[in-house]
Parts: C-alpha cells; sequence; structure tokens
C-alpha cells in the first residue's frame, strides 16, 4: 500500500512499507539526523549505525515487524524524510516496541504523527494492542506524542545510557485521538486508505 498525503505546510509525500532494497534512502536519512536526534532515536550518537542495526531495521515481514517510510515526492531524488517501526514482542503477541524518527528539517510538520498514525492501523490489522516505547526524558517532542496518544508510564529507570521513561500505548485509544487531531492536514488520507483496505 502506498499513501499519498501532504505535511502541514504542503509538501507532498507519501507514505509506503519499508523494503529491503531501501538501505541506501534509510542510510542517507540517518546521515541527515542532527547527531542530537540520532542519540535521541539510538540513545547513542554513532553517525553511522553498524550493518547488524541496518539488517534489523530493514528486516520487516509485516507482521513481527512492521516498519513504513515518508518519501518526498515533489523532489527528483525522492528523499526519505522519517521512518516508524513496530517489534513484535516475541513473548506477548499482542505488543510491540514502538520507534518513530524524523529528519530535523521536518520536525513540526505533523510527519511523525502521518507514520504513527499509518503504523497503528498496520499494528491493530496485524492483531497488536499495545506498543511500547522507550524515551530518554530530554526528548520532549517524543513524550509529546505519546501523550497525544494517550500512553502513560509504566516505568522509569537508569542505566549506562542515563534516566529512560517507559510508555505503554493502547493502539484503539491512541488511533482515537488521531481521528480527533485537527492540527495535522494529512491524518485523513491514511484514514480513507486503511478505510479502503479494511
Amino acid at each position: 500500500m502506498i499513501i499519498d498525503t501532504q505535511l502541514n505546510d504542503g509538501t507532498p509525500i507519501c507514505i509506503r512499507t519499508l523494503r529491503r532494497d531501501d538501505e541506501a534512502l534509510l542510510r542517507a536519512g540517518i546521515a541527515r539526523l542532527s547527531p542530537h536526534s540520532r542519540y535521541l532515536r539510538f540513545f547513542s550518537g554513532m553517525r553511522e549505525p553498524p550493518q547488524g542495526v541496518i539488517d534489523k531495521l530493514l528486516d520487516v515481514d509485516g507482521h513481527d515487524h512492521i516498519a513504513w517510510g515518508a518519501i518526498r515526492i515533489d523532489l527528483a531524488e525522492r528523499p526519505a524524510l522519517g521512518v516508524v517501526h513496530a517489534f513484535r514482542d516475541a513473548t506477548r503477541p499482542d505488543r510491540a516496541e514502538f520507534s518513530v524518527a524524523v529528519i530535523d528539517d521536518y520536525h513540526g510538520l505533523g510527519l511523525a504523527r502521518l507514520l504513527t498514525a499509518t503504523l497503528l492501523h498496520d499494528c491493530r490489522r496485524e492483531g497488536l494492542e499495545t506498543l511500547s516505547v522507550s524515551i530518554l526524558p530530554e526528548n520532549a517532542g517524543a513524550i509529546r506524542l505519546t501523550r497525544l496518544l494517550g500512553g502513560h508510564r509504566t516505568e522509569q529507570f537508569g542505566g549506562e545510557r542515563g534516566e529512560v521513561a517507559e510508555f505503554d500505548i493502547d493502539i484503539d485509544e491512541a488511533l482515537e485521538s488521531l481521528r480527533r487531531d485537527g492540527t495535522t492536514k494529512g491524518l485523513a488520507a491514511v484514514f480513507e486508505a486503511f478505510g479502503r483496505a479494511d
């Protein structure tokens, strides 16, 4: 499935499932993240993730690992702007670990919400009920999004990477919250696409 939609500033994008042959797009997108954004996403300042991390991010089967990416479609090079993942918990198959990353130049334009809505629809279709997410306390944007989705903190712990907060997000509640969101222009296209697919 490919969803044509737009960001809040009118930038046209398509959202589609991640594929094995997207390695160059994925690497280019990660390279375009600021060092701070890479740290917030990967809990590490690495400029380039090791090949094992890239392989894991691209090993998408649409059931145990669901992933979608956003591509800008009005530029010849069609750059990747963001990506969202859900990794199913092997011991609790109704749950998955959630992550989202958006290129810094596109922060504040509704892209994280568009990608998240797409992922939530697909997760529900695949029998998932709850997403869990680990967030560093300084990641105010991720915490705001998680709270908008109805996420509630389940744990906070310290470790090698400093303090990390864990949140759970109920998929149905999160979708309802996004359905009511009147600030993100392109959400209607996402809801329509999954309405046609169901």
